[in-house]
C-alpha cells in the first residue's frame, strides 16, 4: 500500500543543505530561553524532541541579533554576544543527535520590540509609525493587562533610524550569523516578515522615508538586501541562507501586496538567497485579524501566495499557514511548494514526521487551533499547548515505564480520564476506564459540536484508548461495589463538572435549556427524559429518528443535522458569556439564529485564550449582540428581562433561552469512593474547572505519576 504522504518524505535540498524530508519545524517565539537569553535545558530538550520526532529541519525562531535590544519576549534567545554560543551549540548538538538539521532565524523586532517599549529603551523604526490602536484590547482582562507585552511605566521612545543605525543593524545581523555557524547551526533564516524591522522597511505602509531606503520597492528592499549580502559575506557561499517574507499585509491600506512580495523574492534570490519562506501579516483592525495572519484559522491560508512566488523564483519555497499533511503532500507533489513548515502542529505532536512515514495519521495528536500557545506570548509567559502538556516541559515530564505496574481504575471517559488511561497504559499499568454513559468523550463531545476542531481531539483520544490494552466499561456507574469487585491499586476520578441552572425566575420553562440539558439531548446522553419534557411530538419524532440512525454517535453527523434542525427557535438568548456561552453563540449564529449573549461580568470569554477570544468575540459582535454587566431579572415565554450596566431595564425577545452559567467542580463521585481504602486522586473539572487544557494537563500528570 502506497503512502499518501510520500511527497513529504522525500529528501530535499536548500543550497548545500541536504534534508531527510520536506517537513520543517517552523520558527516560533517560545519564551523557552532563560531570562538572560541563554539556551538552557528547557529549550534544548524542546528542540531535541522535535528532532527525535523526525523533522528534516528545525528552525529556531526569533533569535535576537541585538539582544536584549530589539526583543519582543522576556525569555527570547540571544545571539548578540559570544557568551551565547555554548548554549546554542547545545541546541544544535541535540538536533544533530537525531539526524535533523537546524537553522537559526535572525531577528530584530523594530517597532514590535515589546521589551524595548516596556523597559523604556528606544524603539528603532524606519519612520514614525502611523497612529493605530489595535482592536481587541477591550477584551483583555485586568489580570492579563498587568503583564501584557509592551506595557510599562515608560513613554514610548521612537528612534527613526539614520544611516549609522542602519549600518549597525546590518552588522548585528552579520555578527550573529557568524555565531550561529560557530555554534554548529546548519543554516540561517533572515526574518523579513511579521512587522519586524526588515518588514517595516519593506512595507509601504510602515516605511515613509524619502531617502534611498524609502519610496519604490528597490529602495524599500535595500536594507534587506544589504543584510543578506553582509550575512553571506561572513558565512560564505556554501552556508545556506534564506529570507522569510510576507506575501501580503492583510487589512493594511497601502501595505505589502503579492506583487511586491514576488518582486522582493526575486531580488533576494538574485542576491544569493537559497530559499524563500512565505508567510503573511495582518494589521489588527478587528478581533479576527491576527487569525487571518500571521497565525491563520483558515486551512492552507498562504498556499496560493506561496505557489505564486514559487513560480517566480528558481529557489525552493517554504510555507506554513495551517497546511494539513494531506494538503501539504499534494502541494509538494504539484510543485507549488518545496517544503511545508509546521508550527502549532509540532507543538501538539513532535512526532508527526515519524507517524506520517509509518502511515499512521490516526496516531497524530491534532492541533485544535485554540491559540492557547501564542496567547501566552501576549502576556509574557512561556508557550504552552492545550493538547500536549509536555510542550516546554520535555526536560521534566518524560514518560518512563512504571517501576511497579498497578491496576489503575479511571472513572470518567472525558478528555482527562482518557488521557490518564492512555498515559498510564503506555507506562505499563493495567488500566480500567469506567464511563457512566454509552460513549467516550464527556463534555468534549458537545464541545466538538460548538467548535469542530475539538472533534479531532476527541476522535484521537478515543482511538488511542481503543487501541491500547485498556479495559473499557461503558454504561457503568462507579461505586463502592464496583471498586470491591475490581480491587484496583489506585483510583483516578475524572467525573467532570456540574452545571446547575441559576436561580432565575422562569428558568424552568420548556423553552429554557441548561447547558447540561442541551448537551445531553444533542449527544444522546440519557436524553429520552429531556426530550419528553422539552420537545413537541414532532420534534421528538425527529430526535428519535436521529437516535435510531445513531446520528448522535458522530460529531460530524450532528454538525450536519444541526444545520437542518435544532431544538432552539430563531431568536436565542444565551445567558452567560464565558467559553461555553460564546462558542455556543458562534455555533448558533452559523446556523442562522439571531443570538443575544448576556454576560453578568465586565469581560466575556475569560476562559478562552486571548487570540481565540478575539476571534469569537469578533464573530459574535459582528453577527449577534453581546451585552456586558447584564443582570437577568426573569424569563418570560417570549422574552428575557434584564438590566444593563447603567441599571436600566431591558427586554429582549426570545424563542429559546440557553443558560450557560453555573458550572462548578463536582467531586461527588470522588467523595463516594474515598471510603473504599484505595488511594484516590481527583483531576479535571471535578477538581476545578480547567476545560480541555486543564483536562489534558491533569490527565497527563496523573498518568505519569500514578
Amino acid at each position: 500500500m502506497s503512502n499518501p504522504y510520500s511527497a513529504l518524505l522525500q529528501p530535499g535540498r536548500i543550497g548545500s543543505l541536504e534534508l531527510r524530508n520536506r517537513i520543517v519545524m517552523a520558527p516560533m517565539g517560545s519564551n523557552f530561553a532563560e531570562s538572560d537569553g541563554h539556551c538552557g535545558e528547557r529549550i534544548q530538550a524542546y528542540y531535541e524532541a522535535r528532532a527525535k520526532g523526525g523533522a528534516g529541519l528545525l528552525t529556531m525562531g526569533v533569535c535576537g541579533v541585538a539582544y536584549p535590544h530589539g526583543t519582543g519576549e522576556p525569555f527570547q534567545v540571544g545571539v548578540s554576544r559570544d557568551e551565547f554560543i555554548p548554549g546554542l551549540a547545545g541546541v544544535a548538538e541535540r538536533a544533530h543527535r537525531h539526524g535533523a538539521k537546524i537553522a537559526m532565524q535572525l531577528h530584530h523586532g523594530g517597532k514590535n520590540a515589546a521589551q524595548d517599549r516596556a523597559l523604556g529603551r528606544e524603539v528603532w523604526v524606519p519612520s514614525m509609525p502611523k497612529a493605530h490602536v489595535p482592536s481587541g484590547m477591550e477584551a483583555v482582562t485586568p489580570e492579563e493587562l498587568a503583564t501584557f507585552v509592551g506595557i510599562g511605566p515608560h513613554k514610548p521612545r521612537m528612534r527613526v533610524m539614520d544611516r549609522a543605525d542602519i549600518e549597525q543593524l546590518v552588522e548585528w545581523f552579520a555578527a550573529a550569523a557568524v555565531r550561529a555557524r560557530q555554534a554548529g547551526f546548519d543554516a540561517l533564516e533572515i526574518h523579513g516578515a511579521h512587522n519586524y524591522i526588515l518588514a517595516n522597511f519593506l512595507s509601504p505602509y510602515a516605511n515613509q522615508r524619502d531617502d534611498e531606503y524609502g519610496g519604490p520597492l528597490e529602495n524599500r528592499a535595500r536594507l534587506l538586501l544589504q543584510t543578506l549580502a553582509a550575512v553571506r559575506a561572513r558565512v560564505g557561499r556554501d552556508f545556506p541562507v534564506w529570507v522569510r517574507l510576507d506575501a501580503a499585509e492583510l487589512h493594511t491600506p497601502g501595505g505589502i501586496t503579492l506583487d511586491d512580495a514576488i518582486a522582493t523574492a526575486r531580488l533576494c534570490a538574485q542576491a544569493g538567497a537559497d530559499a524563500i519562506s512565505v508567510s503573511a501579516y495582518a494589521l489588527m483592525v478587528s478581533g479576527s485579524a491576527f487569525t487571518d495572519a500571521p497565525i491563520p484559522q483558515q486551512p492552507g491560508a498562504f498556499l496560493d501566495n506561496a505557489a505564486a512566488i514559487r513560480r517566480a523564483v528558481n529557489v525552493p519555497v517554504i510555507t506554513s499557514g495551517r497546511l494539513e499533511p494531506e494538503a501539504a503532500a499534494r502541494a509538494v507533489e504539484a510543485g507549488q511548494i518545496d517544503f511545508v513548515a509546521m508550527a502549532r502542529k509540532m507543538l501538539a505532536d513532535p512526532e508527526i514526521p515519524i507517524k506520517l512515514a509509518e502511515n499512521r495519521p490516526q496516531d497524530i495528536r491534532p492541533c485544535i487551533y485554540c491559540y492557547a500557545c501564542v496567547s501566552e506570548i501576549f502576556v509574557n509567559r512561556r508557550v504552552k499547548c492545550a493538547v500536549n502538556p509536555q510542550t516546554g516541559h520535555e526536560h521534566e515530564a518524560a514518560l518512563v515505564p512504571a517501576a511497579e505496574p498497578k491496576h489503575v481504575l479511571v472513572v470518567g471517559g472525558g478528555p482527562a480520564g482518557m488521557e490518564t488511561a492512555r498515559v498510564a497504559a503506555l507506562r505499563g499499568h493495567r488500566v480500567t476506564l469506567v464511563e457512566r454513559s454509552d460513549r467516550l468523550g464527556g463534555t468534549l463531545f458537545f464541545a466538538a459540536l460548538a467548535y469542530p476542531e475539538n472533534g479531532r481531539l476527541l476522535d484521537h483520544l478515543v482511538a488511542q484508548v481503543r487501541q491500547l490494552p485498556i479495559e473499557l466499561m461503558l454504561n457503568t456507574e462507579a461505586d463502592a461495589a464496583l471498586v470491591q469487585r475490581l480491587r484496583p491499586d489506585a483510583i483516578v476520578v475524572a467525573s467532570g463538572a456540574r452545571r446547575a441552572a441559576p436561580a432565575i425566575p422562569g428558568a424552568t420553562q420548556n423553552h429554557v435549556w441548561s447547558g447540561d440539558e442541551l448537551r445531553r439531548l444533542m449527544t444522546g446522553d440519557g436524553a429520552d427524559a429531556i426530550a419528553r419534557a422539552k420537545l413537541s411530538l414532532a420534534e421528538r419524532a425527529l430526535f428519535k429518528a436521529g437516535g435510531m440512525l445513531r446520528v448522535t454517535d458522530s460529531t460530524q453527523a450532528i454538525q450536519s443535522l444541526s444545520k437542518l434542525w435544532m431544538p432552539l427557535g430563531r431568536r436565542v438568548v444565551v445567558v452567560g458569556g464565558g467559553l461555553v456561552g460564546l462558542e455556543l453563540a458562534e455555533f448558533l449564529l452559523a446556523r442562522g439564529r439571531e443570538v443575544t449573549v448576556l454576560e453578568p461580568g465586565t469581560h466575556a470569554g475569560r476562559e478562552l485564550s486571548i487570540v481565540r477570544r478575539w476571534r469569537v468575540l469578533d464573530a459574535v459582535q459582528s453577527h449577534g449582540r453581546l451585552h456586558l454587566r447584564a443582570s437577568v431579572q426573569g424569563i418570560e415565554r417570549d422574552a428575557v428581562r434584564w438590566t444593563d450596566a447603567a441599571g436600566a431595564a431591558q427586554r429582549t425577545a426570545a424563542d429559546s433561552v440557553v443558560l450557560a452559567l453555573g458550572a462548578e467542580a463536582d467531586d461527588g463521585v470522588a467523595r463516594a469512593l474515598e471510603g473504599c481504602g484505595v488511594p484516590l486522586q481527583r483531576i479535571g473539572d471535578c477538581a476545578g474547572l480547567g476545560y480541555i487544557e486543564g483536562a489534558m494537563r491533569d490527565g497527563h500528570r496523573a498518568g505519569r505519576e500514578v
